[in-house]
């Protein structure tokens, strides 16, 4: 049995249908736009190609991770607009009722002047809208809504569908 010149690791793996492989990294490996009796060669070469799978897999793996970090940033902009907006609310509050739980000192540390909780309300409060038109573009540009149809048509039986359909009208 002749030995490798390199480890399976350092050898570099080709597409073995450059043309198939050309037209799906152009489309970044998503073919679930493809109408279901056109997509049959580029769904056989997916199986074949472990080159083409890995890519697929690797642009798919983006995707999600670029969706999941634009949902929790604007988790954290939501949060941090919804605390900042609490403070706020305190701090009218609490000036003109004066609640004695803590030591005077503490309690003039641990305010926050109005205008700043104002803007950093502001600051929270447009990093929600930015973090949200963010989600939508990742949403828009990557194949997930699509893929998610797709996935939900194919487990979905015919009967279930059409009975959800005549529920929701």
């Amino acid at each position: 049995m002749p030995i490798a010149p390199y480890p399976r690791s350092h050898r570099h793996e080709t597409c073995n249908d450059q043309v198939i492989g050309a037209i799906l990294s152009g489309w970044r490996y998503d073919i679930s736009g493809i109408p279901k009796d056109l997509r049959g060669d580029y769904e056989d070469h997916l199986r074949s190609c472990t080159y083409c799978r890995r890519r697929q897999r690797l642009h798919r793996t983006v995707d999600i991770l670029l969706l999941a970090a634009t949902t929790l940033s604007f988790a954290a902009f939501l949060m941090a607009a919804l605390v900042m907006h609490k403070i706020e609310a305190y701090s009218h509050i609490s000036g003109s009722v004066h609640v004695h739980l803590h030591g005077e000192g503490r309690a003039a540390l641990a305010r926050i002047p109005d205008s700043i909780a104002i803007s950093l309300e502001a600051v929270a409060c447009t990093g929600v809208f930015v973090s949200l038109l963010l989600w939508v573009l990742v949403a828009i540009a990557t194949p997930i809504p699509g893929m998610l149809s797709t996935m939900f048509r194919e487990r979905i039986s015919p009967e279930e569908r059409d009975r959800l359909r005549k529920q929701a009208a």
